[in-house]
């Protein structure tokens, strides 16, 4: 016998559940977005029991959207607490869309759906529960997918949740070239004073950090006092976003800052460089950014384009893509050709000694 069940979901739309009992069978359910569609299953689905087919049953009819999200989430944070404050508003947006759909009835084009919503609504969660105005822009919109993208990859491939990827053949929009957004001098100048004069006790030294070295934010914030080598200069990063280790050179300003820093606090080698008020917790400097940034009269400047500036004086510096690419973590050159046209004078200099090599 089935039986339908009419459901709506937080965003008001309608779906209706099916499920077909028959003695001595398994029972088999699924979701449509019309009654019609449900009916017509319903129909075939009991046809096929009488006629002795065999249905293969699984853990994707077992569990929902929300369910996958939570354990993924949990083993998460587990085991990678900085990937887990990275994705989990991203996560809890989708929980929110379709966390009430069975995964054996989630389909390419619901998510997809939900991804032409994502691009085209303006309000999103910012991290603190509270939604923000912003648009937002395809590398966004690819940063949500990406991260349901890997936690169905985890459902297919450790849990066997899923027999297939139902994200499988959904590419990535297209993003548009990046920015390359860098301080000039006398911008450099008059932040980094704004910031030394801060409240904070920790900007300055981060924005210096992040102008001396390329470090990514969480790169910088996610530092512990173990990972600084003061007798070779040297910092240690273990968790980056590519997943391989990376040395930075630590010189300079900045290690002369760090060096103070670790005389003044002698601190536990397990602790944060830049600890919060919440022992065991990164220091928060959103709040000081935002007063430095204003104070300081930056336009469409965010902390990200530190580390452009750092890469851009690279290049202006006469250091060769591959050069900026290994400071930075790229795998591929692809990402710094952005600064390609800042090292020009490199790239002459380059042409110059070969043209004299080969003709004189």
């Amino acid at each position: 016998m089935a039986t339908i069940q009419k459901r709506t979901n937080p965003a008001g739309e309608t779906s209706f559940h099916v499920r077909v009992r028959m003695r001595g069978q398994p029972t088999q359910t699924s979701t449509f977005q019309r009654l019609t569609d449900a009916r017509v299953w319903a129909s075939s689905i009991e046809s096929a029991i009488r006629e002795n087919r065999h249905f293969k049953t699984s853990s994707s009819k077992k569990h929902t959207l929300a369910d996958l999200i939570d354990r993924y989430l949990g083993q998460l944070k587990e085991r990678s607490p900085k990937r887990y404050q990275d994705v989990k508003a991203q996560l809890r947006w989708w929980r929110e869309q379709l966390g009430y759909c069975v995964l054996s009835d989630l389909t390419k084009s619901m998510i997809a759906e939900k991804r032409d919503y994502l691009l085209s609504n303006s309000q999103f969660p910012n991290g603190n529960g509270k939604p923000t105005q912003r648009k937002r822009g395809p590398a966004t919109v690819n940063r949500y997918m990406g991260s349901l993208h890997h936690a169905f990859s985890v459902a297919v491939n450790e849990w066997e949740w899923l027999e297939q990827h139902p994200m499988r053949k959904l590419g990535k929009l297209r993003e548009p070239r990046g920015r390359v957004r860098y301080l000039s001098d006398d911008e450099r100048t008059r932040f980094l004073e704004i910031c030394r004069q801060s409240n904070s006790t920790n900007l300055y030294t981060i924005v210096v950090m992040a102008l001396s070295t390329g470090a990514r934010r969480s790169e910088i914030m996610y530092l512990r006092w173990r990972d600084i080598d003061f007798a070779r200069h040297m910092i240690t990063l273990h968790e980056t976003k590519n997943g391989e280790r990376r040395a930075l050179p630590l010189t300079g300003l900045a290690y002369q800052l760090i060096r103070q820093r670790c005389d003044d606090l002698t601190p536990d080698k397990n602790a944060f460089v830049f600890e919060g008020e919440v022992s065991g917790e990164p220091a928060n400097i959103q709040s000081s950014w935002n007063t430095a940034v204003a104070l300081a009269r930056l336009d469409d400047f965010r902390f990200h384009d530190l580390r452009h500036s750092a890469a851009s004086y690279l290049a202006m510096n006469g250091a060769s893509l591959a050069e900026i690419a290994e400071v930075l973590g790229h795998k591929t050159l692809s990402m710094v050709k952005r600064y390609a046209h800042l090292s020009e004078a490199h790239t002459s200099q380059v042409v110059q000694r070969m043209n004299q090599k080969i003709f004189g």
